[in-house]
């Protein structure tokens, strides 16, 4: 039997004989290891007769900060993170937010709470409706998620989850008394409890559960490494690190061949079959944009000759936002570890298809340099993390039309009234939450938000508003004028080519986006191997034919 030492030499000197071929053709090119990248090229590489790319800028994950999920705040800054920044917010009083996203194999799962939350019910049918594919409905997805995804450790429930899946998911382990106190509290508001945060909970108007999290005796289990690290030793799989692509080449309006840069050279390989792009939300628009493929205008300003015009790339750009309530607390109630166990889901209001805001809760006071300097912070507290969808749209900007070129991102945050509106109503929700007498002699007193008087709470929301780092949207799906790729994410008015990442969301999930970027990535493979899917020749069969 190979030991996981054993296997990872192998892997190695595998990788490394194959990066030395790369000038020889694909079947196929995923450009972005993150979540839903990593799914595609594994899928895809189950094939031995598929040659299968997989691109990725950042670095490997072999590091502690990764492994051990108690380390995701580290991470932020560092190597494994772009370090996107927004531009000021007027809304915002000029505030301009840090926008982290996972850069390294993995992308977001490898530097994540490891939080799983699948999506809920209204989410996808919605996704199904405006596309005209069922396979994006909630009953289609629910049987992806129990058939395929899920590896499921907790209390069996078989109509709900999967045990033979690729993911291992188990509920938080070891529950501390704080969070079962936590969860009386919101049942106190109304919210039922169920038994998993997932399941029947997505089907709900709201409700609270222990999380569901990818964490596996302690350490994380990264889509890279449940999906795409067992099959880095077969000879059809190419795995690049530190390969930054530039631009996709077209052959009329085929996509054919990917432009990177690797190891100071500038390198160019071919798909036979298709191109995928899982790049996430911010530069997937804009190597769109650097191949021709965007907004008319866009591409003027920035030089690029367009190839064809598509005036949704770049736009619809949203994702949680999150703003904190801080309580205190006698003693430390939550313990010294950066993730919460519990997930609490509501509306602000009824008329809503689906929960707009969630919560999580984690030891100290998780406020921004704002509203901290105005708080009166006690030795001991904790935080509610809430979070909201938010109805604000914002968009992604080239600056120039190289690939170092960085982008400009506008977030947009609080351009929709109603979002405020909403976040008032949130926090007041959280406030009764927290005061409930299910949490008397852990929770104290609120030390943030200090007043809830209009004009007091409107300037805590715009000086503490920040992202949970869920970005989606800017390549949506659709058939309308604005979508970017349509039901199978295929790239409208080109071939060979697809965008497979949050991307394509029309609206963000309820929830944490892992999971559902995992059922993009299972989906997009599922499209790319459709028997009348547009492709010619696999690189095995050109072999076979010119020998």
């Amino acid at each position: 039997m190979v030991t996981n030492e054993e296997f990872a030499v192998h892997v190695r000197r595998n990788q490394r004989e194959l990066a030395a071929r790369i000038s020889a053709p694909y079947d196929f090119i995923v450009c972005g290891a993150g979540t839903s990248g990593c799914v595609v090229a594994a899928r895809l590489a189950e094939d031995p007769n598929l040659r299968v790319l997989l691109i990725e800028a950042g670095c490997h994950d072999e590091s502690e900060l990764v492994q051990d999920p108690n380390c995701w705040p580290l991470t932020l800054g560092g190597e494994m993170d772009w370090g996107f920044v927004a531009e000021g917010n007027p809304q915002l009083n000029g505030r301009a937010l840090a926008y982290s996203m996972g850069k390294g194999l993995g992308g977001g799962s490898s530097i994540n709470v490891s939080t799983w939350s699948r999506g809920h019910q209204a989410d996808w049918d919605f996704y199904a409706t405006l596309t005209g594919e069922e396979t994006w409905s909630y009953r289609a997805v629910l049987e992806l998620y129990r058939n395929r995804i899920e590896k499921w450790a907790g209390e069996p429930d078989p109509d709900y989850r999967g045990k033979s899946g690729t993911v291992h998911v188990q509920p938080a382990q070891e529950p501390l008394p704080f969070s079962e106190r936590l969860m009386g509290a919101a049942e106190s508001m109304g919210l039922a409890r169920f038994p998993n945060a997932n399941g029947r909970m997505m089907e709900a108007a709201g409700g609270c559960a222990l999380v569901d999290e990818t964490v596996r005796d302690k350490k994380r289990q990264s889509i890279f490494r449940s999906y795409v690290y067992p099959l880095m030793a077969q000879p059809n799989l190419t795995v690049l690190t530190g390969a930054n692509v530039v631009r996709v080449l077209f052959d009329g309006l085929r996509a054919t061949k990917v432009e990177f840069d690797y190891q100071g050279e500038l390198v160019t390989a071919e798909a036979h079959r298709e191109i995928v792009l899982s790049l996430g939300a911010i530069h997937t628009p804009k190597l769109l944009m650097q191949s021709g493929l965007g907004p008319a205008q866009e591409l003027q300003r920035a030089g690029i000759a367009p190839l064809q015009t598509l005036e949704g790339v770049g736009r619809n750009l949203h994702d949680h936002v999150s703003i904190a309530s801080v309580w205190a607390s006698e003693g430390d109630v939550l313990g010294p570890f950066p993730r919460s166990q519990t997930a609490i889901f509501w509306k602000s209001r009824p008329e809503l298809d689906s929960p707009n805001f969630y919560s999580y809760a984690i030891s100290g006071a998780l406020l921004t340099p704002e509203n901290a300097s105005g708080a009166r912070l006690p030795s001991d507290c904790w935080t509610q993390v809430i979070g909201m969808r938010p109805l604000s749209r914002g968009s992604i900007h080239l600056t120039g039309a190289a690939a170092t070129d960085p982008v400009r991102i506008d977030a947009n945050y609080l351009a929709a009234p109603q979002d405020l509106t909403d976040l008032v109503r949130g926090l007041d929700f959280a406030r009764a939450m927290g005061r409930a007498s299910a949490l008397a002699g852990f929770s104290k007193h609120q030390v943030a938000p200090w007043s809830y008087g209009p004009a007091e709470l409107a300037a805590y929301i715009r000086n503490g508003l920040t992202t949970f780092w869920h970005q989606s949207g800017t390549a949506r799906m659709g058939l309308d004028g604005m979508s970017v790729v349509d039901g199978k994410l295929r790239v409208h008015g080109v071939e060979g080519l697809r965008v497979a990442d949050a991307s394509a969301l029309p609206r963000v999930t309820s929830g944490n986006t892992m999971a559902p970027c995992v059922v993009i990535g299972e989906r997009a493979a599922e499209f790319l191997r459709e028997p009348d899917a547009p492709y010619g020749r696999s690189s095995s069969e050109a072999s076979e034919q010119s020998n």
